[in-house]
């Protein structure tokens, strides 16, 4: 719905909004690598998957996980320069550099992930148990019999960049918040437009912490294990390609007042006036 609102209104083609529409995209495209098969899964008798099966699903999942890291990071430089230079902001986001900014988004992240698969695509594997409900790169890398020093250093770079990324967007938050509070009007800007950022910040990053909860638990984990304790590490494993892409519409559609203000009047309603 939110998607459809940003597309159809000419009045919310702007950066924030076309950046916001984007970060939407991506959940559905992430969701969906995971709820197609959990569907095939549910109805087929028995729960198994191809090796290239397992690739794409991996080359999804992770190309997910990126583009949301660098929409983040993108959506916090358009906040700062809006807030802290917004006598400069229609001079430095124009369509062009939106465009380019999507386009170094999905590519940056499509290139990281192509080039793990490829990585993972040429170890021999001794194993073919996963435990967890979809794939993963470490799970397969686990079955590996060859040495995957290349596969590990590769990890720790790719840890490094989507790291740095939250550090960036949190030095960007702090000059935000320093400049929300000298004046009253930057203050409701940046509550109505950077506080549903922060919290998909948080909603997905906590999301990644219950997966990564799942990879130290499990690997303790024994075929003793009782199916309570195994559904709940799939549960969490499963967190951030379940939660993020429910919760962002529902926080942007709250918060922004244009965004809701369409939205309502779609369904012919008459929204509250804005404090």
């Amino acid at each position: 719905m939110l998607i459809i609102t940003i597309f159809l209104e000419k009045a919310l083609h702007e950066p924030m909004y076309i950046f916001l529409c984007n970060l939407c995209f991506n959940g559905i495209y992430g969701a969906s690598s995971f709820y197609l098969k959990l569907l095939h899964d549910l109805l087929a008798d028995h729960h198994v998957i191809s090796y290239s099966g397992c690739l794409s699903q991996m080359f999804v999942i992770y190309s997910y996980i990126f583009c949301e890291f660098t929409s983040l990071t993108v959506m916090a430089y358009d906040r700062y320069v809006a807030i802290c230079r917004p006598l400069q902001y229609q001079t430095l986001m124009t369509m062009q550099k939106v465009v380019q900014l999507l386009m170094l988004t999905w590519s940056f992240s499509l290139l990281e992930s192509a080039v793990g698969m490829c990585l993972t695509a040429q170890l021999p594997l001794c194993g073919h148990h996963i435990p967890k409900i979809f794939c993963t790169n470490w799970a397969v890398v686990k079955l590996s019999c060859s040495d995957t020093t290349v596969n590990n250093i590769y990890g720790f770079v790719l840890m490094f960049l989507h790291v740095s990324q939250i550090v960036l967007i949190l030095v960007s938050y702090a000059q935000l918040v320093r400049a929300s509070l000298q004046s009253q009007t930057d203050r409701r800007r940046f509550i109505q437009t950077c506080l549903p950022h922060l919290i998909t910040l948080l909603v997905f990053t906590t999301s990644q912490l219950f997966d990564a909860l799942y990879l130290r638990y499990s690997s303790r984990a024994d075929g003793s294990e009782s199916g309570g304790l195994h559904t709940l590490q799939n549960a969490l494993a499963a967190q951030f390609l379940v939660v993020p892409p429910l919760i962002n519409p529902i926080i942007y559609g709250m918060n922004l007042q244009q965004i809701r203000s369409r939205i309502l009047h779609s369904f012919k309603l008459k929204p509250r006036s804005s404090l």
